[in-house]
């Protein structure tokens, strides 16, 4: 069985319908982590040590934020910035993270027609995330397209928990999937 590592990242999660019932919809299992790096790092001094090893000990690295500014939120960049290191996690001997899987979860305010090539952004959100692509190639990771909510500022609450449900099937589904990875503990 796959273990799960969820990354979450939303600075102001008591305004957001979305993500609360995404949370409420984890699937309670052993084997499903639960980090929120907002509520673990308000003050942005990441414990590099301590996330390298939540890294090595799952199988399916998932990364769930809202999309600010094109983007993720300013604690994931950093968190990346200080955990993805040279020589660890891409580089020269850096294969702590190969074969790995990366997933972002992304709720957007703005609608789907929004993020299409001929919509107000110009670009989907595919488009948009292909850095987070690159740093899991980088790290020699396997990355799956995003799992992306749209419209979330008028989502109806019967919509929002259609999402939530289809997000708890991916869960169970990704903990079901047989993942290989060759690191242990001993690579921090």
């Amino acid at each position: 069985m796959a273990r799960i590592l969820l990354l979450f990242a939303h600075p102001v999660l008591e305004k957001s319908r979305v993500h609360r019932e995404l949370l409420q919809h984890i699937p309670k299992h052993a084997a499903i982590t639960f980090h929120d790096l907002y509520e673990t790092y308000p003050d942005f001094l990441i414990d590099v040590h301590k996330e390298k090893r939540l890294l090595l000990e799952h199988d399916s690295i998932l990364f769930q934020f809202p999309f600010y500014w094109y983007s993720a939120p300013a604690l994931l960049k950093h968190w990346m910035e200080l955990v993805l290191e040279h020589g660890w996690a891409y580089g020269k001997n850096g294969t702590a993270l190969s074969g790995k899987i990366w997933m972002n979860i992304i709720t957007c305010g703005g609608s789907f027609e929004a993020y299409q090539p001929n919509g107000k952004n110009h670009f989907t959100v595919e488009q948009f995330s292909y850095h987070f692509e690159q740093t899991a190639r980088l790290c020699n990771m396997d990355y799956r397209p995003p799992f992306v909510i749209y419209g979330t500022h008028k989502l109806e609450p019967q919509t929002i928990r259609e999402e939530a449900m289809k997000y708890q099937l991916l869960l169970q589904n990704l903990l079901t999937e047989e993942v290989v990875s060759q690191n242990t503990l001993e690579l921090i």
